[in-house]
């Protein structure tokens, strides 16, 4: 009985031992496989059949196509043209001329000079009312309209996202029905309302006379700078290179779309308390002027009328416009 079980003893040490430099070589195995992969390298001791050598090359074809194209796409994002007006135009959905926007800001800057004119005259005298004029019609002629256009611009691109992933699942539908990307895109510029359908139908417009889907959308990227756009381009892009299922890859697109605009809506309700009480504290001081000016005019003139006066009211119109400017990097995020 004895002898048995030291038998089973030494079977069960040579098993585990036998077992344990199995686990030791597999590990190994793993290891320099997990390297191979990471490195993108193959073993020379590797054996592959032919069916798989095949499968292979085909895998390693289409890998360096695409990142050759994902490349190529970089290297034109880094290379940032200037923008100009008639583009800044084209992205707020102005259907005026360069020169009618020069005038539209020459005659806003020359009223609102007239009107700080006569303010100034009332306020401070003659001489001191020339030179709130000249800045009032600066401020009238060059910021004022750029804030315009740049109000525009945001409201249009923000319209454009709302309606971008119904665009692109309605292409997707269009697709797995059996319609070319084509007519696809013709029934996103007949179908879906403004701005996404205008600008699809240039894309239309421009593949009537020989433009390609990839050359329209890098052109609508430049109307529309929105990542979600640049994402489409990417997309039609690669699949024209690479190939592969356009209709998964799209709807796939409209799903991080949805996701993302889902996520800059949660943001937006986060911080909203924040901005209202930003809001709130920004606009206290203008408040509390006004209604001393109603209340007690004489009150607040040491403020205008003395020197000492003059540098605190630009001190503290300097720190309010810190703090609000503050205030809103605090309260803004970009996702």
């Amino acid at each position: 009985m004895m002898e048995w079980l030291i038998l089973v003893i030494i079977a069960l040490a040579a098993g585990g031992l036998a077992w344990t430099i199995v686990l030791s070589l597999q590990d190994r195995n793993s290891a320099k496989r997990l390297e191979m992969v990471v490195s993108g390298q193959e073993t020379k001791k590797e054996k592959k059949g032919l069916l798989q050598k095949i499968f292979n090359a085909g895998k390693d074809d289409r890998r360096r196509k695409l990142e050759e194209t994902l490349r190529t796409l970089e290297e034109k994002n880094r290379k940032k043209k200037r923008v100009t007006l008639r583009q800044r135009l084209q992205r707020a959905g102005l259907h005026m001329t360069t020169s009618q926007y020069i005038i539209f800001s020459v005659f806003l800057g020359a009223g609102l000079g007239l009107v700080g004119l006569l303010v100034g005259t009332i306020l401070f005298g003659l001489q001191k009312a020339m030179i709130f004029a000249l800045a009032t019609a600066i401020i009238g002629g060059l910021g004022l309209p750029f804030w315009i256009l740049h109000y525009l611009t945001q409201r249009r691109l923000s319209r454009f996202l709302d309606h971008l992933p119904d665009a692109i699942e309605l292409m997707v539908r269009g697709l797995r029905s059996g319609l070319p990307v084509n007519e696809a895109i013709k029934t996103i510029a007949e179908e879906v309302p403004d701005p996404v359908g205008p600008e699809f139908l240039e894309l239309v417009e421009g593949q009537k006379i020989g433009i390609t889907i990839d050359v329209g959308l890098e052109r609508m990227y430049e109307r529309v700078p929105l990542q979600e756009v640049n994402f489409l381009y990417i997309v039609m892009t690669i699949q024209k290179e690479t190939g592969g299922n356009l209709s998964e890859a799209l709807q796939n697109l409209a799903t991080v779309l949805r996701d993302r605009r889902t996520m800059k809506l949660k943001v937006k309700a986060i911080t909203q308390e924040a901005k209202v009480s930003a809001m709130i504290i920004g606009s206290m001081p203008f408040l509390m002027i006004g209604s001393l000016v109603i209340l007690s005019p004489d009150y607040l003139k040491p403020l205008i009328t003395t020197d000492l006066g003059r540098v605190f009211s630009m001190g503290a119109a300097f720190w309010l416009f810190t703090g609000i400017m503050i205030m809103r990097k605090m309260i803004n995020f970009k996702v």
